[in-house]
């Protein structure tokens, strides 16, 4: 099991931080930017922008958003505009965040115009030039035809006979409670009750019940069903791997 985590994990560390701004269909854009006092008309500026791009922005209230974004945020890349104070200029960084809260492009404009509101466009105007036009991409599992790769005696622990897909939908390993929330077919989460952030993103692999797994803090690793459980291989600082079980309740 070890040797498939290792070589997994290599393999998702190069595949499924790769995604691109461009890849994404859908933006969704904040009713404020919380490090400015005021708008000063950047919002407006900034929606224009990126549907002059060939994006489609959403709020960031989900009520509203299309279906395929609803039923799968990961779909949606969030934007974020923060405040570059500085004495001689009006200075900006625009962010682009994925559903793991990992910054996938983030752009700093500056413009020597004095007034906030016209100096502060003309900023963001500067920062969007690197935001390429969209040229969305389905969001497919990271681990096609991995596992096909390894021995099968390597994957022996997660075979399909002691795998049991567990149909429960809140788990426990004694000291968090998670709910389990399936995206699509070959996605889901484990997540706290009213969180955004999910504790792990599960993404099939082409062996059944053996998934590629990113945790909120960004590292990766895989994760499998066992007995009815879902059971995560979590990286520790010295290289090794400790089995975490969260049991059906």
């Amino acid at each position: 099991m070890k040797k498939l985590s290792m070589f997994m994990l290599t393999v998702c560390s190069t595949i499924v931080f790769a995604q691109k701004i461009s890849d994404y269909k859908y933006v969704s854009i904040p009713e404020k930017f919380e490090t400015f006092k005021e708008d000063f008309g950047l919002k407006n500026f900034l929606t224009k922008a990126l549907t002059g791009k060939k994006y489609i922005t959403l709020p960031l209230i989900k009520d509203n958003w299309p279906t395929d974004a609803k039923n799968n945020y990961c779909n949606v890349v969030s934007a974020n505009i923060l405040n570059d104070k500085s004495l001689f200029k009006n200075k900006l960084i625009i962010q682009f965040k994925d559903c793991n809260n990992n910054t996938i492009l983030e752009s700093k404009g500056s413009s020597n115009i004095k007034e906030f509101e016209e100096g502060l466009q003309d900023a963001l105007k500067q920062a969007l030039i690197r935001v390429p036009v969209s040229n969305p991409v389905a969001i497919l599992p990271a681990s096609n035809n991995v596992v096909q790769q390894t021995s099968s005696d390597n994957i022996s622990s997660a075979s399909t006979e002691s795998a049991t897909t567990p149909e429960a939908s809140n788990y426990s390993n004694g000291k968090l409670d998670l709910q389990k929330i399936q995206l699509d077919p070959n996605q889901f989460i484990l997540a706290k009750s009213g969180s955004s952030v999910p504790f792990a993103v599960f993404r099939s692999t082409s062996k059944n019940s053996v998934f590629i797994v990113k945790l909120a803090d960004g590292s990766a690793t895989i994760g499998y069903f066992e007995n009815g459980n879902i059971v995560i291989d979590i990286p520790q600082a010295d290289g090794k791997y400790a089995k975490e079980v969260f049991t059906a309740k």
